[in-house]
């Protein structure tokens, strides 16, 4: 049967909260990307002796396991409720790291190494992206990092259609340029079908 829904506006809560509801979530592989595995595997810790890391609208929160097994102290937020639930129900021990929290109000109780993105930028509408960003710029000390996944598709109009939406990469570069440094940019090769040739694993440095 087709989901039906109500909330056609992925700015509010109940947009999401109503396909969480009807498990309608295409973009969620169930696993962790390989790519993500080999940061983790290779990565060094802060001065500090870890990272301090956030995991903004992180649906089902696949990836808060093992980072938070890597020693890493994570924070995973949605804004959803629903997505909070299920998320909860899904991450054992550490669910408590789980909070339904707004990105653009949320503040992190110290300040962070990193921040994990994926389908959370190209979920909202593109109205939104530089405000994104300069959230990114925000929360991020110069020397932090914002690794993730990033839907990137120089097709014309394709931006238009989402969620999820796609970003031109000469706009995205141009909204991150003011910021970040890019320092890695690599193909994806385990993306799901809704990203599958336009995914990007891509590592970001705040100057």
């Amino acid at each position: 049967m087709t989901p039906q829904f109500s909330s056609r506006d992925p700015n509010h809560p109940e947009f999401w909260d109503e396909r969480f509801q009807q498990g309608f979530t295409p973009w969620n592989r169930g696993a962790v990307p390989q790519s993500l595995q080999d940061f983790v595997a290779h990565s060094e810790v802060s001065v500090s002796g870890t990272h301090h890391c956030l995991i903004p609208g992180c649906g089902h929160a696949h990836e808060l396991e093992i980072l938070s097994e890597a020693g890493w102290q994570v924070t995973a937020i949605d804004f959803s409720s629903s997505a909070v639930v299920t998320a909860k129900s899904q991450v054992g021990k550490w669910a408590e790291r789980v909070q339904q929290a707004d990105f653009f109000k949320f503040v992190p109780e110290q300040a962070l190494t990193l921040i994990y993105e994926r389908a959370f930028f190209c979920a909202l509408p593109p109205a939104m992206r530089k405000a994104v960003v300069e959230r990114w710029a925000v929360l991020l000390p110069v020397g932090a990092k914002l690794i993730g996944f990033f839907l990137l598709d120089d097709t014309e109009g394709a931006s238009k259609k989402g969620p999820p939406f796609r970003t031109h990469p000469q706009e995205f570069q141009t909204l991150m340029q003011p910021y970040f440094v890019c320092l890695e940019d690599a193909e994806v090769s385990d993306s799901l079908a809704v990203f599958e040739g336009k995914e990007r694993w891509q590592i970001w440095q705040r100057l």
